[in-house]
């Protein structure tokens, strides 16, 4: 993998048509956890979430929290959905970001996107920040390369 690619879950692809993301993500909070290199996620994960209930559990790995990160992660800022065709994406606005502070965690190789309103917090797909990477003078993801407005996070087909 290579730093700033952005994967979606395979899991989460197949599932894609069994609900109405669009409304469900502009109502939901979504969010991308932090991750040490404890754990690798993968597009082939069975059922990853962020927390217990599923075959793998991200949350393990969470950086520890300190500083301007908080328990569970940096909240996307106005998520939506698109559906074109077979086509979804996840929309937020850019840039993803945490302010520096002397506290913030250091060790971070992975963001893992979730939906952490609904009960099962699925992860949909993930970021490689090319770790070790320290988050005291912070973090900002240009999200399609743009430092500001929305912009897709991921983009997946359902086949």
């Amino acid at each position: 993998m290579s730093v700033g690619q952005v994967h979606v879950s395979a899991k989460f692809v197949s599932n894609m048509t069994l609900t109405s993301l669009a409304s469900l993500w502009a109502s939901d909070t979504v969010k991308m956890g932090i991750m040490t290199n404890s754990v690798t996620p993968g597009i082939n994960d069975s059922d990853p979430r962020w927390g217990s209930g599923g075959s793998q559990n991200y949350s393990s790995a969470e950086v520890t929290p300190g500083g301007n990160y908080s328990a569970g992660g940096i909240t996307l800022t106005s998520p939506t959905s698109s559906l074109s065709g077979a086509v979804t994406s996840l929309n937020a606005t850019s840039p993803i970001s945490l302010a520096a502070n002397a506290s913030n965690p250091t060790g971070a190789y992975w963001g893992a996107f979730y939906d952490s309103t609904d009960s099962g917090k699925h992860v949909f797909g993930f970021i490689d920040l090319g770790g070790p990477v320290s988050l005291v003078s912070g973090l900002q993801i240009n999200l399609n390369g743009a430092s500001s407005g929305t912009q897709p996070v991921l983009q997946g087909t359902a086949t």
